[in-house]
């Protein structure tokens, strides 16, 4: 019998299903790998391989000389990077057919993959995070009032990327049940669909009572207007089952989606005079560098991330320069401040 690529629930189909349910594989990492594999599939029948006389591939005669020349074929118009990904998507995708007997062995094992180097994304200083957050209020608090809901809005999506350091997808996949402003801490799921406890910063917290209270969603105000903070509780969802509300929205109620927090972004660095590269990964990142900075523990920083292995943190977070030289300073006996302070003394 013939394994067929393609078809509706043909392998490939399978194997997303795989990846989703048993995996806990993230919907953008199924999307990707759909992706990459449909691309082996059309180089394949492009190029007259391995296939049955209907036009299908023939997944069981897939080798490895198919699979370099396609590597060859990908070093033609990709980065390293995107190289990288489409191999680990093969690698998977075989390891699964070996695992359901489909195939006996998995022919990208041995392909050697482009070493991607690492880079890490642009951070912010202190005072351009500031400047950060502050820009949405700058911008709309003169505007009109249908302008107000979208500036506390964003307001509160740079608050809660710089207080807890969370992934784009896991604040746009946010919802009305996750959020504890009481407690000030926000219950994630990350990657593999693990789920972790995150702090949120008091600036973050009050952001995002601003936002929810002018959205409606918050219950339990005082006559005079001011919520009390012990009555800050998240309202009964308006849609969705078991408080599954998004918690930011676009102007047409539906939920927010990543490419858009990246544009706002954009905006309001450029808003704050910032004219680097900033993305919703760099708020990631300049969360984790400024709790190293300020001395927490990387231990510590790993589980606010969400990273399963230290050395994912320990790539991702950096000391700044100015931090080292200073710490080098007091504790080198070498070093210019201490040699200086030396001579002092023996004059």
């Amino acid at each position: 019998m013939v394994s067929r690529f393609g078809e509706k629930r043909g392998l490939i189909h399978q194997f997303m299903h795989y990846l989703s349910i048993e995996k806990n594989a993230s919907p953008h990492t199924c999307r990707c790998y759909r992706r990459d594999l449909e691309g082996f599939e059309d180089f394949l029948k492009s190029s007259g391989m391995y296939l049955t006389p209907t036009g299908d591939v023939e997944i069981e005669k897939v080798d490895r000389i198919g699979i370099r020349k396609y590597l060859s074929f990908l070093h033609r118009k990709n980065k390293k990077s995107s190289i990288a990904r489409k191999i680990s998507a093969l690698r998977s995708f075989f390891k699964y057919l070996v695992r359901e007997q489909v195939i006996p062995s998995n022919p990208a094992k041995s392909v050697s993959t482009p070493k991607v180097e690492k880079t890490l994304p642009t951070t912010l200083t202190v005072d351009e995070a500031f400047r950060l957050m502050e820009s949405p209020q700058s911008i709309f608090e003169k505007s009109s009032e249908g302008s107000k809901e979208r500036g506390l809005r964003d307001r509160a999506i740079l608050e809660l990327l710089y207080s807890s350091g969370l992934r784009v997808s896991e604040l746009v996949g946010l919802n009305s049940n996750q959020l504890d402003l009481d407690l000030g801490i926000v219950r994630v799921m990350g990657k593999g669909r693990k789920e972790r406890i995150v702090p949120v910063g008091r600036k973050a917290v009050e952001s995002l009572e601003a936002y929810l209270e002018e959205r409606g969603m918050l219950k339990g105000l005082r006559p005079g207007g001011r919520a009390s903070r012990r009555a800050m509780r998240l309202s009964e969802p308006a849609a969705g089952p078991e408080g599954e509300e998004p918690i930011f929205v676009n102007f047409l109620g539906g939920r927010l989606t990543a490419r858009s927090v990246g544009r706002l972004i954009k905006k309001y660095t450029r808003h704050s005079g910032i004219f680097r590269k900033i993305s919703p990964h760099s708020l990631r990142h300049t969360f984790a560098t400024h709790l190293l900075d300020a001395g927490a523990d990387i231990r510590e920083i790993q589980e606010m991330l969400g990273h399963s292995s230290l050395s994912t943190t320990q790539r991702y977070t950096h000391v700044s320069m100015g931090k080292l030289m200073e710490v080098y300073d007091k504790a080198h006996p070498r070093s210019f401040r201490n040699m200086g302070r030396k001579s002092k003394e023996n004059n």
